[in-house]
């Protein structure tokens, strides 16, 4: 067997990513729930062989913690498959495998292995016995171990096969390997079923709420009788509603069991307020406790109306949304919960109330996260159906999948406060007759498709039913059939009435990517219907970079299909540059914002992403489209949407003030809670301007000359905020801050750390770009450095980052023990520089 070694560079065991401490356990009595990512053995094979069998010598494997993404620790290249589209990083057939044992207690259990996500292609096996094989890397799914387990002193070897060796097989950088976490389950026989709580609120006031529980038990024991409690929590711990039940549960089958209780005076889950309930299940057989089941929810409701839009517990809600992609920047798409809870604190501070997962089931930590900070999620399935996208991707198992899949998504998913919508597709080239050169008849589709669940006869014998409006009517029943209290919705890039998924005419909100000057006139196109602006804008923008004259449009490529370049790959960030599909930020928010029929939209991107890196190819690597750059620094246009997203008094100057001697310079600001701002070069007035009622900032064109600008925001003529910016000298030290100087000792929690370039009155250095060599002591390991820019083709697992216009970012990670972390950072010329982060 010949083992590849996929990093080429020297890299100690310290800097890999998902290092963690011993098995985190959720234990009650009658369910135990392990966090198994502790010393699994890793290694990527190039000939076909299955290492599954339990007796093979793994002992020179590598030694790694899960989450693990394998190809984020390579250099970028554009000799990969994936091509820079998919990230310019490798894939592989990675193979994982972990030796464990279990008491002689657990004989009498059941014990499930649940895996939150496998990318892709994966199969598993447990002491030689392959469990499953699952191809969509995105899906969460379990297996049960309970027949070929040993128990005792005997070992147990778990298997797992990633293959993402097939490439190109995503649009955008999907990472490889078992980049979730991964979960050993012990229950009783009988037991709540996976994913086996259904909660709602179908009646809600002032007084009290009904809440509708439907609870799945499974009995893998003889028939017999159970008791059922529901227990409801507030977030203080008191319960405040509970229900119980006696139920007959008949030998190997699942049985479902409905229940209603009421929460008298219940808090309403909010933007503002994003109160939580848990509802504890137990299952009792003759007094003897066999299952605990916990399920977190929100009493909250959803309204839509074609005319106004958007209605939240009642109250007219614009949603003010962003896609994210899965990816971490320099973490790749191993998940950790502390930097997706920081992407979603510098959302917030933007004024995001949505978040669209882009274009795949994403993380549960990630829709936690979103119920517990107050932020609405659209649930997004599939980037294509039967009609693919890339050579490799999810369409060739689409017909076998996707009902499998998408119910999957549902169950677990569908609990989650946060979550307000489905989506059934992104961009599917089955919208248009000409993409769908698809031979099969209607009745052959319907063998296909309709697999367990039923389909209107009469679709079959309409003859105007198209293939792709039947898949449409298919997903959004599969959607419906496990779940009737949230609207289904896809992203439609075709926004005429001829689409085949408005044709199948069962979405419930039509969600049109692009095409603002199509927002207007929806109404009367599709009368009736609910609309939101699933996917808009895709400005495109370099941190720190300006190209001028700003009140100028650079639309790049030219066209989707015709390749474009450019010596040096930037893009401005005055928002002046943006694709031909899309427009400026601010074009089509003043649309969204003006039209009360439109819901709200979901801007491509909130952060930077790795892969798609439009408009150019190598040696880009990642996208230009994001309000936030890969490292978590904002763009400019940032600030815009936090003028008008947010009650925080908001004014942003820029851009730098280095520039040549004479050269005129636009200046922008971006403000609110004020009605006007003046601008100031070295003590003088440059003049006052207000917005008007089209633009979201304020310019003024300035020939250079060193020394200070100043900005002064004014509302009735006094003085509400004042922004600076001086000409910045040679760089004379540098600066770290961290956004979190204490951590927890748990393995995984991570303090990011920014680095500035400063001279010596301490203003940022715009331009520079001194290679940065770091280094921690302590109790802690770096996880990965980044800078924002999307042409750097060194791993973003190495200790040495470029500045990048004056920032570079250094993750750290903590290794389970309390203590201290020193991080140091050297360069050529200056001092060093460090930073202490508490570990507790």
């Amino acid at each position: 067997m010949k083992l590849v070694t996929l990093l080429k560079f020297a890299l100690t065991a310290s800097l890999f990513l998902g290092l963690s401490t011993a098995c985190n356990t959720a234990n009650r009595e009658g369910r135990e729930r392990i966090l198994l990512n502790v010393d699994w053995r890793f290694a990527l094979i190039e000939e076909p062989t299955e290492p599954s069998a339990p007796e093979l010598d793994d002992s020179d494997w590598r030694i790694l913690d899960l989450p693990h993404d394998w190809s984020i620790e390579a250099d970028f290249s554009a000799s990969y498959p994936a091509t820079p589209g998919g990230g310019a990083l490798p894939g592989g057939n990675g193979w994982y495998r972990k030796h464990f044992k279990l008491a002689e207690a657990d004989k009498e259990k059941m014990i499930y292995i649940d895996f939150d996500g496998v990318y892709c292609n994966s199969k598993v096996w447990i002491n030689g016995h392959l469990l499953g094989f699952r191809p969509n890397g995105y899906i969460s799914f379990r297996y049960d171990l309970t027949p070929y387990l040993h128990f005792g002193s005997k070992e147990n070897v778990l298997v797992v096969q990633a293959n993402n060796s097939e490439q190109p097989n995503s649009r955008w950088y999907s990472g490889s390997g078992i980049y979730r976490n991964v979960w050993l389950v012990k229950t009783g026989k009988r037991h709540v079923d996976h994913w086996g709580t259904y909660i709602t609120t179908p009646e809600i006031d002032v007084e009290k709420a009904v809440v509708h529980i439907e609870t799945t038990l499974k009995n893998l024991a003889e028939p017999t009788e159970a008791e059922l409690k529901t227990s409801i929590k507030n977030q203080s711990g008191q319960v405040v509603a509970q229900c119980i039940n006696t139920i007959q549960l008949p030998q190997g089958e699942t049985t479902l069991l409905k229940q209603n209780t009421a929460i008298k005076n219940p808090i309403l889950w909010s933007l503002e307020n994003p109160h939580l309930y848990t509802a504890v299940t137990e299952v009792k057989v003759n007094n003897q406790l066999t299952d605990t089941y916990e399920t977190t929810f929100g009493v909250r409701s959803f309204h839509w109306d074609p005319e106004t839009g958007f209605y939240l517990n009642g109250k007219p809600t614009k949603i003010l949304g962003v896609c994210m992609h899965h990816d971490l920047g320099c973490l790749g798409a191993a998940i950790n919960e502390r930097a997706l809870e920081r992407q979603m604190e510098i959302m917030k501070a933007m004024g995001v109330n949505a978040i669209r997962t882009s274009h795949n089931p994403p993380a549960p930590e990630l829709l936690a996260i979103c119920d517990r900070m107050g932020i609405l999620v659209q649930d997004e399935t599939f980037d294509m159906w039967r009609r693919r996208k890339s050579r490799y991707d999810y369409a060739q198992y689409f017909d076998a999948w996707h009902e499998r899949d998408l119910k999957d998504q549902i169950l677990r998913d569908r609990n989650h406060a946060s979550l307000f919508m489905w989506s059934i597709g992104n961009e599917v080239l089955e919208q248009w007759t000409h993409a769908a050169a698809d031979t099969l008849s209607l009745q052959e589709a319907n063998l296909i498709l309709n697999a367990g669940h039923a389909i209107d006869p009469a679709l079959l014998e309409d003859t105007t039913m198209s293939v792709q409006s039947l898949i449409t009517h298919t997903l959004t029943n599969i959607v419906k059939g496990l779940d009737t209290t949230r609207v289904v919705t896809a992203g439609n890039n075709e926004v005429s009435p001829g689409n085949h998924l408005f044709r199948a005419n069962v979405l419930d909100v039509y969600g049109f990517n692009y095409h603002h000057e199509s927002f207007e006139p929806f109404p009367e196109n599709f009368p009736g219907k609910n609309f939101i602006v699933s996917e808009s804008t895709s400005g495109l923008m370099t941190r720190g970079y300006y190209e001028m004259p700003s009140d100028q449009t650079y639309i790049r490529p030219d066209r989707w299909d015709i390749p474009f370049d450019l010596p040096v790959h930037v893009c401005s960030a005055y928002d002046n540059c943006h694709v031909p599909w899309g427009s400026t930020h601010e074009t089509t928010w003043r649309e969204v914002k003006r039209l009360p029929h439109v819901s709200g939209l979901f801007i491509w991107t909130g952060f930077d992403y790795l892969g798609e890196p439009t408009p150019y190819g190598w040696p880009s690597r990642s996208s230009f489209f994001g309000v936030v750059d890969l490292a978590g620094f904002p763009k400019d246009v940032y600030y815009m949407y936090q003028s008008e997203w947010t009650e925080q008094t908001t004014l942003h100057l820029f851009p730098h003030w280095n520039w040549s001697e004479g050269e005129e310079v636009d200046i922008w600001a971006y403000y609110n809670q004020a009605d006007e701002v003046e601008l100031f070069l070295n003590g003088k007035s440059l003049g006052t301007k207000s917005k008007t009622d089209t633009a979201f900032h304020v310019s003024w064109r300035v020939p250079f000359t060193p020394g200070t600008l100043k900005a002064v925001s004014r509302k009735n003529g006094q003085e509400i905020m004042t922004r600076e910016i001086h000409t910045a000298g040679e760089v004379d030290r540098l600066v770290l801050t961290p956004d979190r100087s204490t951590i927890q000792a748990d393995g995984t929690d991570l303090s990011f750390i920014t680095v500035e370039a400063v001279d010596k009155d301490g203003n940022l250095v715009p331009h520079a770009n001194q290679l940065l060599r770091f280094s921690v002591e302590g109790n802690g390991f770096i996880a990965g450095t980044d800078n924002g820019d999307q042409n750097d083709s060194i791993s973003l697992k190495k200790p040495e980052r470029h500045l990048f216009n004056g920032k570079a970012l250094v993750v750290v990670q903590n290794n389970g023990e309390k203590g201290t972390l020193n991080v140091k950072v050297n360069t050529d010329h200056l001092q060093e520089a460090s930073v202490s982060i508490r570990i507790q």
